[in-house]
C-alpha cells in the first residue's frame, strides 16, 4: 500500500517543513505579556514556554522543562539556531531529574527582532533578565559557540551569584578574529565573507554550512543526515536577517578574554579536535590555560555541532559533570 504522506515525496516533504516553520513561529503571535515579567510560568508546571519582556523591550521566549524542583540547568545557543537546538540535552537532563531552561536570543528563533542591540553585551544582559525574572539561583549555565560567548560575558558583567557552574561547548572565546595579540585566530576575509553571503542568499548559505563543515558532512565518508541540515536551515531562517548579520561581529570580533579570567565557578570545556567553524587551537584550547581550574575534554574527531553529532556522548559528560 502507497502511503501518500510520505517524506520521500519532494512536495509533500517541502510542505511539511513549511507547515513546522509556521507552527513553530505561532507563539510569537499572542499578545505580549507585562513588561519584564514572565508570562504563565505556574509554579509546579512540568514543562513550560512563554515570554520574557526586556527593560528594553525586547520579548524572548523561553522555554522551562522538567521539574520545578530540580536543579536549573540554562542552556544558551549559537548562531544562527534557537533553544531548539539544545532539544537533546535538554530532553536527556530533565528526565535525569533537571530543570532544562533555553531561550531564543534577541533577533533569533520565536524571540522579536530588535533594529539595534545585536551585540554581546546586550545578549548577557538578556540572559540576566531571564536568571533574575525566573530567580534562578544554583544554575549550570551551559553555552554552544556564540552561546558560550554570552555565558562568559554573563560571568563578566554580572557575576555568579546565581551560578553553580558552567560549561562552554565549542565555544567562541576567547576570540575568534585574528589579531596581532591573537595569531591563532581567523581572518577578517572569514567573516567577511559570511556577511556577503547572508547578504547574498542567506538561505543558501544557510544549507551550506549545515550541509557542509557544521556537521562535518564534507568529510570524506561522513554520513550525511538531511533531517539535520534542513533542522538548522529552518531554524536560522526564524531570525532576523539583520539581527543575524549583526550577530557575525558580535560572536567574531568580541574579545571575551577579561570575562574568563573572572570566572571562578567549576567549569567543563568541551570542543571537538575536528571544528571548523571554531578551530580548537584559538578557542577550547586557549580558553581552558584562561579560566583557572578548568576541565577541557577533546572529542577526537567531532566538528563544531557535536551536541548533535556527539550527542550521547556530550549528554553522559554533562551529566557526570552536574552530578561531581
Amino acid at each position: 500500500m502507497t502511503n501518500k504522506t510520505s517524506p520521500a515525496n519532494p512536495r509533500r516533504r517541502h510542505a511539511l517543513v513549511g507547515a513546522a516553520v509556521a507552527a513553530a513561529a505561532a507563539p510569537m503571535a499572542g499578545a505580549a505579556p507585562a513588561k519584564g515579567a514572565a508570562n504563565g510560568a505556574a509554579k509546579g508546571h512540568a514543562s513550560f514556554a512563554g515570554t520574557i519582556i526586556t527593560r528594553d523591550g525586547v520579548s524572548l521566549y523561553y522555554k522551562d522543562w522538567g521539574p520545578r524542583d530540580g536543579q536549573p540547568i540554562v542552556f544558551s545557543h549559537g548562531w544562527p539556531l534557537s533553544s531548539d537546538s539544545w532539544e537533546s540535552q535538554m530532553i536527556f537532563l530533565a528526565s535525569q531529574g533537571y530543570r532544562c531552561i533555553a531561550h531564543d536570543r534577541r533577533g533569533h528563533g520565536r524571540s522579536s527582532q530588535p533594529w539595534d542591540g545585536n551585540d554581546m553585551d546586550h545578549y548577557a544582559d538578556d540572559l540576566a533578565q531571564v536568571l533574575d525574572t525566573l530567580d534562578i539561583k544554583n544554575a549550570v549555565l551551559v553555552g554552544f559557540s556564540t552561546g558560550g560567548g554570552e555565558v562568559a560575558r554573563y560571568i563578566g558583567r554580572h557575576g555568579s551569584k546565581r551560578v553553580a557552574k558552567a560549561v562552554l561547548v565549542a565555544a567562541v572565546p576567547p576570540l575568534m578574529l585574528k589579531t596581532p595579540a591573537n595569531p591563532g585566530g581567523l581572518p577578517m576575509s572569514v567573516f567577511d565573507g559570511i556577511r556577503a553571503g547572508s547578504l547574498a542568499d542567506r538561505s543558501q548559505l544557510y544549507l551550506d554550512i549545515a550541509g557542509g563543515p557544521f556537521y562535518g558532512f564534507n568529510r570524506p565518508g561522513a554520513k550525511v543526515s538531511q533531517g539535520l541540515i534542513n533542522a538548522w536551515w529552518a531554524q536560522g531562517m526564524q531570525g532576523g536577517h539583520k539581527n543575524m548579520y549583526d550577530c557575525i561581529k558580535a560572536f567574531s570580533e568580541t574579545d571575551f578574554t577579561e570575562d574568563l579570567k573572572k570566572i571562578t565557578v567549576p567549569t567543563l570545556i568541551v570542543h571537538g579536535d575536528d571544528d571548523q567553524i571554531v578551530p580548537i587551537d584559538a578557542a577550547g584550547r586557549a580558553s581552558a590555560r584562561l579560566v583557572k581550574g578548568s576541565t577541557l575534554l577533546v572529542y577526537a574527531g567531532a566538528p563544531h555541532g557535536l551536541t548533535d553529532t556527539h550527542k550521547d556522548k556530550l549528554n553522559a559528560d554533562l551529566l557526570a559533570f552536574i552530578k561531581a
